[in-house]
Protein backbone atom coordinates (compact mmCIF):
# COMPACT_ATOMS: atom_id res chain seq x y z
CA UNK A 1 0.00 0.00 0.00
CA UNK A 2 1.11 3.51 -0.64
CA UNK A 3 2.38 5.58 2.24
CA UNK A 4 -0.27 8.19 1.54
CA UNK A 5 -2.99 5.63 2.05
CA UNK A 6 -1.27 4.30 5.16
CA UNK A 7 -1.44 7.80 6.59
CA UNK A 8 -5.11 8.16 5.78
CA UNK A 9 -6.06 4.89 7.42
CA UNK A 10 -3.77 5.38 10.39
CA UNK A 11 -5.42 8.71 11.09
CA UNK A 12 -8.94 7.36 11.15
CA UNK A 13 -10.90 7.68 14.36
CA UNK A 14 -12.69 4.77 15.97
CA UNK A 15 -15.65 5.44 13.71
CA UNK A 16 -13.73 4.11 10.73
CA UNK A 17 -14.48 0.52 11.68
CA UNK A 18 -17.97 1.28 12.92
CA UNK A 19 -21.07 1.04 10.72
CA UNK A 20 -21.07 3.61 7.96
CA UNK A 21 -22.55 6.95 8.88
CA UNK A 22 -23.50 7.78 5.30
CA UNK A 23 -27.12 6.94 4.69
CA UNK A 24 -27.66 4.27 2.05
CA UNK A 25 -30.68 4.51 -0.20
CA UNK A 26 -32.57 1.23 -0.17
CA UNK A 27 -33.97 0.48 -3.59
CA UNK A 28 -36.32 -2.45 -4.19
CA UNK A 29 -35.31 -5.29 -6.45
CA UNK A 30 -32.08 -6.56 -7.91
CA UNK A 31 -29.81 -4.49 -10.14
CA UNK A 32 -27.10 -5.35 -12.61
CA UNK A 33 -23.94 -3.35 -12.12
CA UNK A 34 -20.61 -2.81 -13.76
CA UNK A 35 -17.78 -3.54 -11.35
CA UNK A 36 -14.36 -2.05 -11.96
CA UNK A 37 -11.57 -4.39 -10.95
CA UNK A 38 -7.95 -3.36 -10.57
CA UNK A 39 -5.75 -6.47 -10.40
CA UNK A 40 -3.24 -6.92 -7.59
CA UNK A 41 -0.28 -9.04 -8.64
CA UNK A 42 1.81 -8.32 -5.52
CA UNK A 43 0.73 -8.63 -1.89
CA UNK A 44 3.67 -6.76 -0.34
CA UNK A 45 4.56 -3.74 -2.50
CA UNK A 46 7.88 -3.26 -0.70
CA UNK A 47 8.92 -6.81 -1.61
CA UNK A 48 7.39 -7.52 -5.03
CA UNK A 49 9.08 -10.90 -5.54
CA UNK A 50 7.76 -12.36 -2.30
CA UNK A 51 4.81 -14.72 -2.68
CA UNK A 52 4.80 -16.79 0.51
CA UNK A 53 3.48 -15.24 3.70
CA UNK A 54 3.51 -17.58 6.66
CA UNK A 55 1.67 -20.72 5.59
CA UNK A 56 -0.11 -19.06 2.67
CA UNK A 57 1.00 -18.34 -0.90
CA UNK A 58 -0.43 -15.21 -2.50
CA UNK A 59 -2.03 -15.91 -5.87
CA UNK A 60 -3.67 -12.63 -6.91
CA UNK A 61 -6.21 -10.05 -5.87
CA UNK A 62 -8.58 -7.33 -7.00
CA UNK A 63 -9.56 -3.87 -5.83
CA UNK A 64 -13.27 -3.63 -6.64
CA UNK A 65 -15.43 -0.55 -7.08
CA UNK A 66 -18.84 0.30 -8.50
CA UNK A 67 -21.06 3.35 -8.69
CA UNK A 68 -24.07 1.77 -6.98
CA UNK A 69 -25.06 3.20 -3.56
CA UNK A 70 -25.34 -0.29 -2.03
CA UNK A 71 -21.94 -1.49 -3.24
CA UNK A 72 -19.48 -1.87 -0.35
CA UNK A 73 -19.43 -2.87 3.28
CA UNK A 74 -18.87 -6.55 2.47
CA UNK A 75 -18.60 -8.65 5.61
CA UNK A 76 -19.40 -12.18 4.43
CA UNK A 77 -18.12 -14.20 1.45
CA UNK A 78 -18.76 -17.48 -0.39
CA UNK A 79 -17.24 -19.02 -3.51
CA UNK A 80 -18.72 -21.91 -5.43
CA UNK A 81 -16.93 -25.29 -5.33
CA UNK A 82 -15.32 -24.55 -8.71
CA UNK A 83 -14.34 -21.05 -7.59
CA UNK A 84 -16.08 -19.24 -10.44
CA UNK A 85 -19.13 -17.84 -8.66
CA UNK A 86 -18.92 -15.29 -5.86
CA UNK A 87 -21.55 -14.31 -3.32
CA UNK A 88 -20.91 -11.58 -0.76
CA UNK A 89 -23.18 -9.91 1.76
CA UNK A 90 -22.84 -6.36 3.02
CA UNK A 91 -23.44 -5.18 6.56
CA UNK A 92 -26.32 -3.15 5.14
CA UNK A 93 -28.19 -6.33 4.09
CA UNK A 94 -27.40 -6.49 0.37
CA UNK A 95 -26.32 -9.47 -1.72
CA UNK A 96 -23.54 -9.17 -4.30
CA UNK A 97 -23.28 -11.96 -6.85
CA UNK A 98 -21.02 -12.35 -9.85
CA UNK A 99 -18.64 -14.49 -11.87
CA UNK A 100 -14.92 -14.19 -11.22
CA UNK A 101 -12.75 -13.93 -14.33
CA UNK A 102 -9.23 -15.36 -14.45
CA UNK A 103 -6.44 -14.92 -16.93
CA UNK A 104 -3.18 -16.88 -16.75
CA UNK A 105 -4.23 -18.17 -13.34
CA UNK A 106 -4.85 -14.72 -11.85
CA UNK A 107 -8.03 -12.89 -10.96
CA UNK A 108 -8.70 -10.07 -13.41
CA UNK A 109 -12.36 -9.14 -13.01
CA UNK A 110 -15.90 -9.70 -11.78
CA UNK A 111 -18.55 -10.07 -14.47
CA UNK A 112 -22.33 -10.63 -14.54
CA UNK A 113 -22.48 -8.78 -11.24
CA UNK A 114 -25.77 -8.08 -9.53
CA UNK A 115 -26.69 -6.43 -6.26
CA UNK A 116 -29.96 -7.11 -4.50
CA UNK A 117 -31.52 -6.46 -1.11
CA UNK A 118 -31.65 -9.34 1.33
CA UNK A 119 -35.33 -10.10 1.84
CA UNK A 120 -37.03 -10.63 5.18
CA UNK A 121 -39.83 -13.02 6.04
CA UNK A 122 -42.43 -10.69 4.52
CA UNK A 123 -40.47 -10.12 1.33
CA UNK A 124 -39.52 -6.57 2.29
CA UNK A 125 -35.83 -5.61 2.29
CA UNK A 126 -34.14 -6.72 5.47
CA UNK A 127 -32.39 -3.34 5.68
CA UNK A 128 -35.73 -1.75 6.55
CA UNK A 129 -36.03 -3.97 9.62
CA UNK A 130 -34.11 -4.47 12.84
CA UNK A 131 -32.18 -7.28 11.12
CA UNK A 132 -30.18 -4.89 8.94
CA UNK A 133 -26.69 -5.59 10.36
CA UNK A 134 -25.76 -8.73 8.41
CA UNK A 135 -22.16 -9.62 9.22
CA UNK A 136 -21.42 -13.21 8.14
CA UNK A 137 -22.41 -15.62 5.38
CA UNK A 138 -22.27 -19.39 4.94
CA UNK A 139 -23.78 -21.43 2.10
CA UNK A 140 -23.95 -25.20 2.38
CA UNK A 141 -26.10 -27.78 0.55
CA UNK A 142 -28.15 -25.06 -1.13
CA UNK A 143 -28.98 -23.21 2.08
CA UNK A 144 -27.58 -19.75 2.85
CA UNK A 145 -27.17 -18.58 6.44
CA UNK A 146 -26.60 -15.01 7.59
CA UNK A 147 -25.54 -13.85 11.05
CA UNK A 148 -27.13 -10.60 12.25
CA UNK A 149 -24.90 -8.85 14.74
CA UNK A 150 -27.01 -6.38 16.71
CA UNK A 151 -30.03 -8.64 17.18
CA UNK A 152 -27.86 -11.76 17.61
CA UNK A 153 -29.88 -13.79 15.13
CA UNK A 154 -29.16 -16.28 12.37
CA UNK A 155 -31.31 -16.25 9.24
CA UNK A 156 -31.82 -19.13 6.83
CA UNK A 157 -32.51 -18.83 3.06
CA UNK A 158 -33.37 -21.40 0.39
CA UNK A 159 -30.54 -20.28 -1.86
CA UNK A 160 -30.62 -23.21 -4.28
CA UNK A 161 -34.28 -22.61 -5.15
CA UNK A 162 -34.60 -18.84 -5.01
CA UNK A 163 -31.15 -17.25 -4.92
CA UNK A 164 -31.29 -13.57 -3.99
CA UNK A 165 -35.11 -13.73 -4.07
CA UNK A 166 -35.15 -16.12 -1.09
CA UNK A 167 -36.87 -14.89 2.07
CA UNK A 168 -35.40 -15.13 5.54
CA UNK A 169 -36.40 -17.72 8.10
CA UNK A 170 -35.27 -17.40 11.72
CA UNK A 171 -32.92 -20.05 13.12
CA UNK A 172 -33.31 -20.60 16.86
CA UNK A 173 -30.12 -19.63 18.72
CA UNK A 174 -29.09 -20.35 22.33
CA UNK A 175 -30.29 -17.84 24.97
CA UNK A 176 -26.65 -16.96 25.74
CA UNK A 177 -26.21 -15.71 22.17
CA UNK A 178 -28.98 -13.15 22.67
CA UNK A 179 -26.99 -11.62 25.55
CA UNK A 180 -23.92 -10.74 23.48
CA UNK A 181 -22.79 -7.09 23.36
CA UNK A 182 -24.84 -5.03 20.92
CA UNK A 183 -22.11 -4.20 18.41
CA UNK A 184 -19.81 -7.15 19.09
CA UNK A 185 -22.14 -10.01 18.39
CA UNK A 186 -22.00 -12.90 15.91
CA UNK A 187 -19.42 -11.89 13.33
CA UNK A 188 -18.33 -15.32 12.07
CA UNK A 189 -20.48 -18.18 10.79
CA UNK A 190 -19.87 -21.57 9.21
CA UNK A 191 -21.34 -25.03 8.70
CA UNK A 192 -19.32 -27.98 10.03
CA UNK A 193 -18.39 -30.21 7.05
CA UNK A 194 -19.14 -33.88 6.55
CA UNK A 195 -16.87 -36.31 8.37
CA UNK A 196 -16.67 -34.23 11.54
CA UNK A 197 -18.52 -35.41 14.68
CA UNK A 198 -20.48 -32.13 14.56
CA UNK A 199 -21.21 -32.34 10.82
CA UNK A 200 -24.10 -30.15 9.72
CA UNK A 201 -24.10 -27.95 12.82
CA UNK A 202 -23.80 -24.19 12.55
CA UNK A 203 -20.86 -22.56 14.30
CA UNK A 204 -21.12 -18.88 15.20
CA UNK A 205 -18.49 -16.79 17.00
CA UNK A 206 -18.78 -13.36 18.57
CA UNK A 207 -16.44 -10.60 17.44
CA UNK A 208 -15.55 -9.92 21.07
CA UNK A 209 -17.95 -10.90 23.82
CA UNK A 210 -15.84 -9.78 26.79
CA UNK A 211 -13.05 -7.43 27.76
CA UNK A 212 -9.94 -6.71 25.71
CA UNK A 213 -7.92 -9.66 27.02
CA UNK A 214 -10.78 -12.14 27.54
CA UNK A 215 -11.82 -15.06 25.30
CA UNK A 216 -14.81 -14.59 23.05
CA UNK A 217 -17.91 -16.75 22.93
CA UNK A 218 -18.77 -19.33 20.30
CA UNK A 219 -21.89 -21.39 19.72
CA UNK A 220 -22.57 -24.80 18.18
CA UNK A 221 -26.14 -24.64 16.93
CA UNK A 222 -28.02 -27.77 15.92
CA UNK A 223 -26.38 -31.08 15.13
CA UNK A 224 -25.66 -33.88 17.57
CA UNK A 225 -23.77 -31.87 20.20
CA UNK A 226 -25.05 -28.30 20.49
CA UNK A 227 -23.38 -26.11 23.07
CA UNK A 228 -21.01 -23.23 23.71
CA UNK A 229 -17.23 -22.82 23.57
CA UNK A 230 -14.65 -20.06 23.84
CA UNK A 231 -11.96 -18.75 21.52
CA UNK A 232 -8.79 -17.42 23.14
CA UNK A 233 -7.97 -13.88 22.00
CA UNK A 234 -4.52 -12.30 21.97
CA UNK A 235 -2.82 -9.11 20.82
CA UNK A 236 -6.02 -7.11 20.42
CA UNK A 237 -7.42 -9.18 17.56
CA UNK A 238 -11.18 -9.50 17.13
CA UNK A 239 -12.91 -12.29 15.20
CA UNK A 240 -14.33 -11.25 11.82
CA UNK A 241 -15.11 -14.56 10.06
CA UNK A 242 -14.55 -18.30 9.94
CA UNK A 243 -14.41 -21.00 7.30
CA UNK A 244 -13.91 -24.74 7.46
CA UNK A 245 -11.26 -26.67 5.60
CA UNK A 246 -12.50 -29.88 3.92
CA UNK A 247 -10.82 -32.03 6.58
CA UNK A 248 -12.71 -30.29 9.38
CA UNK A 249 -10.15 -27.79 10.70
CA UNK A 250 -11.52 -24.30 11.22
CA UNK A 251 -9.90 -21.10 9.99
CA UNK A 252 -10.48 -17.88 11.92
CA UNK A 253 -10.08 -14.50 10.25
CA UNK A 254 -9.14 -11.82 12.79
CA UNK A 255 -8.52 -8.08 12.73
CA UNK A 256 -7.00 -5.43 14.97
CA UNK A 257 -7.42 -1.69 14.74
CA UNK A 258 -5.23 1.05 16.26
CA UNK A 259 -5.93 4.77 15.70
CA UNK A 260 -2.25 5.56 15.07
CA UNK A 261 -1.34 2.33 13.25
CA UNK A 262 -4.32 1.50 11.06
CA UNK A 263 -5.49 -2.09 10.69
CA UNK A 264 -4.01 -5.57 10.68
CA UNK A 265 -5.32 -9.05 9.99
CA UNK A 266 -4.36 -12.64 10.62
CA UNK A 267 -5.71 -16.15 10.10
CA UNK A 268 -5.53 -18.90 12.72
CA UNK A 269 -6.05 -22.61 12.08
CA UNK A 270 -8.02 -24.46 14.77
CA UNK A 271 -7.81 -28.26 14.88
CA UNK A 272 -11.18 -29.71 14.00
CA UNK A 273 -10.89 -32.32 16.74
CA UNK A 274 -10.80 -29.58 19.37
CA UNK A 275 -14.16 -28.10 18.38
CA UNK A 276 -16.70 -29.35 20.90
CA UNK A 277 -18.95 -27.97 23.65
CA UNK A 278 -16.97 -26.51 26.54
CA UNK A 279 -13.72 -26.16 24.56
CA UNK A 280 -11.26 -23.24 24.76
CA UNK A 281 -9.90 -22.95 21.25
CA UNK A 282 -6.55 -21.69 20.03
CA UNK A 283 -4.41 -22.55 17.05
CA UNK A 284 -1.54 -21.94 14.69
CA UNK A 285 -1.19 -18.54 13.00
CA UNK A 286 -1.13 -19.09 9.25
CA UNK A 287 -0.58 -15.47 8.21
CA UNK A 288 -0.38 -12.02 9.79
CA UNK A 289 -0.41 -8.79 7.79
CA UNK A 290 -0.73 -5.05 8.25
CA UNK A 291 -0.65 -1.96 6.07
CA UNK A 292 2.71 -3.01 4.71
CA UNK A 293 0.69 -5.48 2.64
CA UNK A 294 -2.33 -5.03 0.40
CA UNK A 295 -4.99 -5.37 3.06
CA UNK A 296 -7.85 -3.28 4.31
CA UNK A 297 -10.54 -4.01 6.88
CA UNK A 298 -10.67 -7.75 6.10
CA UNK A 299 -14.00 -9.22 7.23
CA UNK A 300 -15.10 -12.06 4.93
CA UNK A 301 -13.45 -15.42 4.17
CA UNK A 302 -14.25 -18.39 1.92
CA UNK A 303 -12.53 -21.71 1.19
CA UNK A 304 -12.76 -23.92 -1.89
CA UNK A 305 -10.66 -26.61 -3.55
CA UNK A 306 -9.01 -26.20 -6.94
CA UNK A 307 -7.29 -29.24 -8.44
CA UNK A 308 -6.59 -30.56 -4.96
CA UNK A 309 -5.26 -27.23 -3.71
CA UNK A 310 -6.93 -25.33 -0.88
CA UNK A 311 -7.79 -21.78 -1.89
CA UNK A 312 -8.59 -19.13 0.73
CA UNK A 313 -10.31 -15.94 -0.40
CA UNK A 314 -10.74 -12.79 1.69
CA UNK A 315 -12.83 -9.65 1.18
CA UNK A 316 -12.71 -6.31 2.98
CA UNK A 317 -15.43 -4.09 4.38
CA UNK A 318 -14.82 -0.52 3.21
CA UNK A 319 -17.52 0.86 5.55
CA UNK A 320 -18.93 2.63 2.47
CA UNK A 321 -16.01 5.04 2.80
CA UNK A 322 -14.46 4.81 -0.67
CA UNK A 323 -12.19 7.81 -0.09
CA UNK A 324 -10.36 6.22 2.86
CA UNK A 325 -10.91 2.50 2.34
CA UNK A 326 -11.16 -0.10 -0.40
CA UNK A 327 -13.04 -3.26 -1.28
CA UNK A 328 -10.14 -5.70 -1.61
CA UNK A 329 -10.52 -9.32 -2.74
CA UNK A 330 -7.46 -11.47 -1.98
CA UNK A 331 -6.76 -15.05 -3.02
CA UNK A 332 -4.22 -17.34 -1.32
CA UNK A 333 -3.24 -20.98 -1.53
CA UNK A 334 -2.62 -22.98 1.62
CA UNK A 335 0.97 -24.22 1.50
CA UNK A 336 1.63 -27.91 2.09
Amino acid sequence: MSLSRRGLLAGLGAAALAPAARAQAIEPGRSSLSVSARPLSVFEPGNPTKTRFGQLVFRSGLVLSAGHPRFGGFSGLWRSPDGTQLVAVSDKASWLTGRLVRRDGRLVGLEQAEIAPVLGVSGRPLARSRYYDTEALAIQDGIAYLAVERTHDILRFDWAKYGVEARARIVQVPPAAKRLPSNRGMEALGVVPAGHPLAGALVAISERSGKEDEPTSGFIIGGRQPGTFQVIRRDGYDITDLAFLPGGDMLLLERWYRPLRGVGMRIRRIAGASLRPGARLDGQILIAADLGQEIDNMEGMAVHLENGRTIITLISDDNFSTFLQRTVLLEFELAH
